[in-house]
């Protein structure tokens, strides 16, 4: 009579998972590059600022860290630099009115 083994049971792999910190540290440098534009520098920062948070109870935590901080800085940055370019646009416009009128 043969006897029957109970099934063999892999164990689940246990990987690093440094992938959320790496991509969120990639994105906040992005976000340092692409800040002058609020629709390119915002959408990386706020997606980088996402995946660091997810990615901060990982082994990567430096990282994720890191991550946060640059996505952070490039989302601050991008809303000055929108801040700044719209007054100056709406500024110009502004004035451009008043020349025409006589003012």
């Amino acid at each position: 009579m043969s006897e029957q083994l109970p099934p063999i049971s892999s164990p689940a792999p246990t990987g690093d998972k440094k992938g959320l910190a790496i991509a969120s540290l990639v994105l906040g440098i992005l976000s340092l590059c692409g800040s002058g534009f609020l629709f390119c520098g915002g959408i990386l920062s706020i997606i980088g600022i996402v995946l660091g948070i997810l990615g901060i109870n990982t082994k990567g935590k430096a990282m994720a860290i890191a991550g946060i901080v640059l996505s952070a800085i490039g989302l601050l940055l991008a809303i000055v630099l929108r801040v700044i370019f719209r007054g100056a646009v709406f500024n110009n416009i502004w004035q451009q009115f008043l020349t025409n009128r006589g003012y």
